[in-house]
């Protein structure tokens, strides 16, 4: 068996690819398969994965019409053989020892996930990314630190064992393009991993300058809604995972569709409000909502979407 299989999607990354894949295949640690999924690019991008699959037989290339992140990267999850996976953005690159690091970690500590720490970067600058509350160098419980649920889903810098995901059917959900299908996929594999470890060395360097990214996309607006629906439906499955984590779900759609509100075009505001009550009215029926866990601010912006979401709309730079 493969020590680890690293996925890499790929759509119309040729100004970067070369850079993602250099990286990995200069890595330390040996014992790898790479298999880039292609996803109908239109550009030379399917050329440069081609000649890095001739010349090192450690990268395997599959080559589809292009049918989103979430279906590239099941039939990626579908061909993996090894012991973990791990997950490369095309657009990204990665330090030298940055699997070596995380498959010592996981060996040694017979982890679920294995996370590190990255930096971010643009072509001008790069900074660090900084944890915060998450113990380094300790092996968690993240049902016992919820703290972990609260990291940014970045899930290119976590090391998967593969039995964790393939039999709790762990997958992506396989909306249209690329659109944050990294949100429930982290959640689910966070929720039923027992031993979780994060090092504070940073190993990723991850961009933020890609116009193409789909953060960068203002017309995906419900896309998180999907997201958060898919969260409590997979939970729901084991309810003793079910009750620990239910009163969090509120607390972190707050902040994730806050951050959404804000991004969305203008003209798109108004149907994600509604979205956003309907969820509430549904977080409210089924008893998820608890003042213990949210911030009073939190509580009065929940409640007056719940019933005046066009004055939220109209009031929201006040609060």
């Amino acid at each position: 068996m493969t020590a680890i299989s690293i996925l890499v999607p790929v759509y119309n990354v040729e100004r970067y690819l070369t850079q993602c894949l250099q990286s990995i295949q200069d890595q330390t640690f040996q014992d790898f398969e790479v298999i880039c999924i292609n996803d109908g690019s239109t550009d030379h991008s399917l050329t440069i994965i081609e000649q890095f699959s001739r010349t090192d037989d450690r990268f395997k290339v599959i080559n589809k019409t292009n049918s989103g992140y979430g279906h590239s990267m099941n039939t990626g999850l579908e061909a993996c053989t090894g012991q973990y996976i791990g997950i490369v953005e095309s657009d990204d690159y990665i330090e030298p020892t940055m699997f070596e690091k995380l498959y010592q970690m996981a060996i040694q500590h017979d982890l679920d996930i294995a996370r590190c720490s990255y930096y971010k970067f643009t072509a001008t600058s790069k900074k660090q990314h900084h944890s915060h509350g998450i113990p380094f160098n300790q092996v968690l419980y993240p049902l016992d630190c919820p703290g972990i649920f609260y990291q940014t889903p970045s899930l290119w810098v976590n090391l998967y064992r593969h039995s964790l995901l393939s039999d709790h059917h762990i997958r992506f959900l396989e909306t249209p393009g690329a659109s944050y299908q990294d949100t429930s996929f982290v959640f689910k594999a966070y929720a039923v991993c027992k031993r979780f470890m994060l090092t504070e060395e940073r190993l990723l360097n991850y961009r933020v300058d890609n116009v193409n990214s789909s953060v960068n996309s203002q017309d995906k607006v419900l896309c998180v809604c999907t997201e958060y629906r898919e969260i409590v439906r997979f939970i729901k499955q084991y309810p003793e995972i079910y009750e620990q984590l239910k009163f969090h779900i509120p607390v972190l759609r707050f902040s994730c569709y806050s951050w959404n509100f804000a991004r969305i075009h203008q003209r798109f505001k108004w149907l994600f409000l509604k979205a956003w009550q309907r969820d509430i009215v549904e977080d409210l029926a089924e008893g998820r909502i608890n003042r213990q866990y949210l911030k009073r601010n939190q509580l009065k912006k929940i409640m007056l979407i719940r019933y005046f979401p066009l004055m939220y709309k109209w009031r929201r730079r006040k609060f």
